[in-house]
């Protein structure tokens, strides 16, 4: 069986940085990307950015610049650097692993979510 499990997510004053990791373990051979989406209350989940197994990363416009999505293969982790943190980054993150190869199905898998909120 195939987990998620999102660490790193606490309150920080604006300006500040928050790290989140997200490590997936279970029978994998290969996920193809993995990535980060939040959720503020009352608003619909967005995608923060996400990273190809190749390297590729994909931003939203308002956390270009501030926050670096890298990954670990080996470890089928990915990491979430967030810098220069705005109250309006405020919402439960959650991780995903899309294209998850377990030697017998290909599906998608999503973290339980960790909160970060931004305030002083």
């Amino acid at each position: 069986q195939v987990q998620l499990v999102e660490s790193g997510g606490g309150l920080v004053q604006p300006g500040g940085s928050l790290r989140l990791s997200c490590a997936a373990s279970g029978t994998i051979f290969s996920i193809y990307a993995m990535g980060w989406y939040r959720q503020a209350p009352g608003k619909q989940r967005e995608l923060v950015a996400t990273i190809t197994s190749g390297g590729s990363t994909n931003y939203a416009d308002s956390v270009k610049g501030r926050f670096t999505i890298s990954r670990d293969n080996a470890k089928k982790t990915v990491y979430l650097q967030m810098n220069s943190l705005k109250p309006e980054d405020t919402a439960v993150y959650y991780c995903n692993a899309d294209g998850v190869w377990t030697g017998a199905t290909t599906d998608d898998y999503w973290g339980q979510g960790t909160q970060v909120t931004v305030s002083s």
